[in-house]
């Protein structure tokens, strides 16, 4: 720090690597004093040996008075330790997290951080709009003019691999106010890092409060538990649930959403008439999704992000895609520690990118623990937990390498009594230590042996996204992105010598489906004057174990998200330490307020069931549970599609030819619209089976002369 101004040169933050050293031999100076970290070092020279020493005491004593949790190795070799009595709440799908996060932002007093891989300036935090007062730049603005000071880390993409307008997005909230500031990073012409992505997505209030998961604050990612495929507006922002859509939600007469709908047609072209610039006349129809934020992105990838209004799909004719997300809050000391991670980002980025040197892309310093207690508010449905915050990093990214996230898991899942529930946008996984390095299928493996060895019960829940999140002609195979993510995908699950099902059938043949059950979700919906289905998205990147632990995060299971070396990422794992009386393997349990609210929160949703059902899924290791209920919808519902709609990714294209085949056939939806009515009323929630034989007799890794082939193969492991 200069004392004459106040303005601080660098900072130097206490961890794993601090150090202080003197004499000629380690700092080359005849009376320096060198202080490093795993990110930088700083030479100080004194005027005398004397001199030297004392600033060499006065620091170690400093670093072991105050940096204790940052200068020790910790569980999972995280950069900090579990925090105690942290308190925690988890949202389920984007509706709920940023309502809870505009109402903290809007309570922000001194410095709002923000970390995203994608952020779109325009988005509304709480819906239907009914103006432009919870729209993000706008109440961004209204802090920064309040003088809060606010700091946003955005990633910069590879323009022509990635159309996500960054810089679009940094023009934008630089252009508010002065108390706003943003960098990008990487560099990607001076740092070399073309392949890897700051995958993380934060937001703190006065380093008190922290947000965390897989939400992005960018399009497409606001949804709730009804998941809707339309958004014409007038009717439908008032009560969109039929029950042909969700039969576990109160039902509206077909007849007269149907003929609302027609009347938000019209309205809705009215609307777009107007719409250019101003999301509250674009909101004349009472829409949920306003122009880009309408998306079906399987269907077409966005364009023209510049023009947010307006629209670029039809949603007269084309359904969009759900998001399914979790997402959590953390209080406290666990905020702080994500606080300090964004820090050691923000700081990283202005030492290594010269233009952001000047000092209006100032240093920021971490708030002292000693303040850890002193919240200013608590977000409403929180309880007690510990908290431990883990991260990917490397030194391309934020200065020091850590994979504290992937051994996390490892440890979590070996250490599991019971069940393992999984959700998340990738699973590839089972080490081959040449094209995937990852674990958590092998250990998912081990553990099920276990059990099986022991003859105990243990269950393994996985739920992913139907297709990954490219776009894609399914109706040809799907193009060559969605089939090289398919292929390590299925051959992490199901296909070749790696895969759990085939190393689980050596052991114990087909009782595999006694221990592991592989799910997605998919729902439907009516459009004008027709019948649509589509799948929902599931982006979360969250485990339960136990009812006791819970990892919620960024994290994908993948190698660029879990390994360190590629992908940023921040997650938490959050342990229970309240406990309320539940069942477990047949038996009283003392599980976990956080973990066990939140599974069964998730299992109401996906599975359609009502409060007086819910006994049926208390017990996730029970038959009941995994068998009769769970898979029993997810095989009913798979059956109700695949007549109806004829969808895909389904079992009955287990190649080209017969996706083709499968694909011309009429299904009821046109044969006979009635009947498919009929049969859409005993879908229940939204779970369905992951379909395993899926072009499973085909090559699905891209020709080596495609421009996907040419793309080395980490970039989709």
């Amino acid at each position: 720090m200069r004392p004459s101004n106040g303005v601080i040169s660098f900072v130097l933050l206490f961890d794993k690597g601090f150090n202080v050293q003197v004499g000629s031999k380690d700092t080359g100076a005849k009376y320096g004093v060198m202080i490093e970290n795993l990110s930088r070092t700083l030479i100080i020279k004194c005027s005398s040996y004397r001199q030297a020493c004392w600033w060499k005491q006065e620091i170690t004593n400093l670093a072991e008075r105050h940096g204790q949790d940052f200068l020790m190795e910790h569980r999972f070799d995280s950069f900090v330790p579990a925090r105690q009595d942290i308190q925690a709440q988890w949202f389920v799908n984007g509706g709920a997290y940023f309502s809870a996060l505009a109402d903290a932002l809007e309570k922000a007093k001194e410095e709002i951080f923000i970390a995203d891989w994608w952020l779109s300036p325009e988005i509304h935090l709480k819906r239907p709009a009914k103006d432009n007062y919870w729209r993000l730049d706008v109440l961004l603005k209204r802090k920064a003019e309040q003088g809060v000071k606010i700091f946003v880390l955005l990633y910069k993409e590879v323009e022509i691999a990635l159309g996500i307008n960054s810089e679009y997005s940094k023009r934008t909230l630089t252009s508010l106010h002065s108390n706003i500031t943003v960098m990008r990073h990487p560099d990607h012409v001076s740092s070399t890092v073309l392949l890897w992505a700051h995958h993380e997505k934060v937001a703190l209030i006065d380093q008190a409060v922290a947000f965390l998961g897989g939400l992005d604050l960018a399009y497409g990612r606001w949804d709730d538990e009804e998941y809707r495929l339309t958004d014409v507006g007038a009717a439908e922002s008032a009560s969109h649930t039929s029950d042909l859509v969700n039969n576990h939600n109160e039902a509206e007469p077909l007849e007269k959403r149907q003929a609302d709908e027609g009347d938000g047609v019209e309205e809705l072209k009215e609307c777009k008439s107007r719409c250019r610039t101003n999301s509250t006349d674009c909101n004349a129809a009472g829409q949920f999704w306003l122009g880009k934020d309408y998306c079906n992105f399987i269907q077409k990838d966005w364009v023209e992000l510049d023009k947010p209004f307006e629209d670029f799909i039809d949603r007269t004719s084309t359904p969009r895609m759900p998001w399914r997300d979790i997402g959590v809050v953390v209080h406290g000391g666990a905020a702080l520690d994500v606080a300090r991670h964004f820090i050691q980002r923000w700081n990283f980025t202005k030492t290594v990118k010269p233009k952001y040197k000047p000092s209006c892309f100032p240093y920021l310093l971490p708030k002292s623990h000693t303040i850890a207690d002193r919240l200013p508010f608590v977000i409403p449905g929180s309880v007690a937990a510990n908290v431990q915050v883990l991260r990917s990093v490397e030194c391309w990214s934020a200065g020091s390498s850590e994979h504290s996230i992937y051994n996390a898991y490892l440890q979590v899942i070996r250490d599991s009594q019971h069940f393992v529930y999984i959700e998340n946008q990738f699973f590839i996984t089972c080490s081959d230590e040449s094209s995937v390095y990852n674990q958590i299928g092998d250990v998912i493996v081990e553990r099920i042996l276990k059990a099986h060895r022991a003859k105990k019960r243990y269950r393994v829940y996985i739920v992913l996204p139907l297709l990954p999140g490219f776009q894609g002609d399914m109706s040809t195979g799907g193009g060559n992105s969605i089939q090289t993510i398919l292929h390590f995908t299925f051959r992490s699950i199901c296909r070749g010598e790696y895969s759990i099902v085939e190393r689980l059938k050596k052991h114990m043949g087909d009782d595999w489906v006694n221990y592991i059950s592989f799910g997605a979700l998919r729902t439907h919906a009516q459009l004008n004057d027709s019948l649509v289905s589509e799948l929902i998205y599931i982006h979360s990147k969250m485990m339960i174990v136990d009812d006791r632990q819970v990892i919620i995060g960024s994290a994908n299971i993948n190698d660029r998200s879990l390994l360190g070396k590629r992908d940023s990422e921040m997650a938490v794992l959050v342990e229970d330490t309240e406990m309320e009386t539940s069942v477990m393997d047949g038996e009283e349990y003392q599980a976990g307020q956080f973990a066990h609210r939140l599974r069964l929160q998730c299992f109401k949703i996906h599975l359609g069931l009502h409060d007086d059902q819910m006994v049926d899924v208390e017990d996730p290791v029970s038959d009941r549970c995994f068998q009769e209920t769970w898979n029993a919808v997810a095989t009913t519902n798979s059956t109700i599609y695949d007549q109806v709609f004829k969808p895909l990714p389904s079992n009955s294209a287990p190649s080209l030819v017969e996706l083709r085949e499968f694909v011309a056939a009429p299904g009821l939806v046109t044969e006979d619209p009635e009947e498919a009515r009929e049969k859409l009323r005993n879908v229940h929630g939204f779970l369905v089976q992951y379909p395993l034989y899926f072009l499973c007799e085909e090559h699905l890794l891209p020709p080596l002369n495609s421009r996907e082939g040419m793309v080395p193969m980490e970039v989709w492991t």
